[in-house]
Parts: structure tokens; C-alpha cells; sequence
């Protein structure tokens, strides 16, 4: 088995678990953690180095994965690079895109030390998503909206009409 297969199958192996961890509020408490300690192991075996430019970082990003079939970059625009998370998510379709927020931990932690920032732009969880949508980007001044608040504003802004 070579690194990336081993990836592949302790990725696939630990779907279930953190999905259970992050699912709650309540039981993130040591899914946040987890989710930065698997963030933080996958960074130190598959070697990872921050990154000067947002297409270095995206691309730094991919290679954190199995397969970059998994996390395709899908356009640049400016300073952020967009990119879908193709993997079935166990989140996918549940509409809890905080729960999705939370599992997410994962790759903001690998952003942290490869240099940039991670936004997911529109999650698995929304209803008739079937990939996420994600953008990467050095600005530190960060004009995407996270799904989740986006989402969160949608239903406050139905429950006031």
C-alpha cells in the first residue's frame, strides 16, 4: 500500500466517526479537537509547507487528499481559488450545514499552516447539493459568506416575512 492508499482508506475509515463527532454542538467539544489533530497528522505525514500564492496553496491544499479527483480546483478568481469536495459526505442532503461547518475543522486547520483561508461556499448538507463548493484564498479580509451563515441568514430572513 502506498501513502496515498493508506490515506484513502483511513480517510473512508474515518468518515463515520467524525461525522458522529461533529454532528452536535454537544459532542464537538471533542470533535473540534479530533478534527485539528487529523488535520494537523495529515500535514506532518504527507509534509505540507505554507505556500506563497493562493494557486500554491490551493494546490498544497489538493495534495493533503487521496486524489485530487476528490477536491478538483474548478476556477481563480483574483485572489481566491474555488474547488468542489466531490467525496460523499455523511452530511450530504441532512441539512445540518453547521454540522458540516464543524467537520470542516479539518481542512481549516491544514489552512492555517499552509497560509491561506478556507471557506465553504455552499455544503453537501444544503438540499440538492451534491458537491461542495469551497474557495481558498489569501485575503485576509474575507468577503465570501460560510454556508452556514448564509443559510442561517436565509431562515431568520424567512421567519421575519
Amino acid at each position: 500500500m502506498n501513502i496515498n492508499q493508506i490515506n484513502k482508506y483511513l480517510f473512508n475509515s474515518l468518515i463515520g466517526l467524525t461525522h458522529w463527532i461533529t454532528e452536535t454542538e454537544r459532542r464537538n467539544v471533542i470533535g473540534k479537537p479530533v478534527m485539528r489533530g487529523l488535520g494537523s497528522m495529515t500535514l506532518a505525514v504527507k509534509k505540507a509547507d505554507e505556500k506563497s500564492t493562493v494557486i500554491e496553496s490551493a494546490e498544497e491544499w489538493q495534495r493533503m487528499f487521496p486524489s485530487k479527483k476528490m477536491v478538483p480546483i474548478t476556477s481563480i478568481d483574483g485572489d481566491t481559488v474555488h474547488a468542489e469536495i466531490r467525496s460523499e459526505c455523511p452530511y450530504r442532503g441532512s441539512g445540518n450545514v453547521e454540522g458540516c461547518y464543524r467537520m470542516m475543522e479539518y481542512d481549516r486547520k491544514m489552512m492555517e499552516k499552509i497560509g491561506a483561508t478556507f471557506t465553504v461556499v455552499k455544503s453537501q448538507a444544503e438540499p440538492g447539493v451534491s458537491h461542495c463548493q469551497i474557495a481558498i484564498s489569501k485575503n485576509t479580509i474575507n468577503s465570501l459568506v460560510e454556508a452556514k451563515d448564509r443559510i442561517a441568514k436565509e431562515i431568520s430572513f424567512e421567519s421575519k416575512s
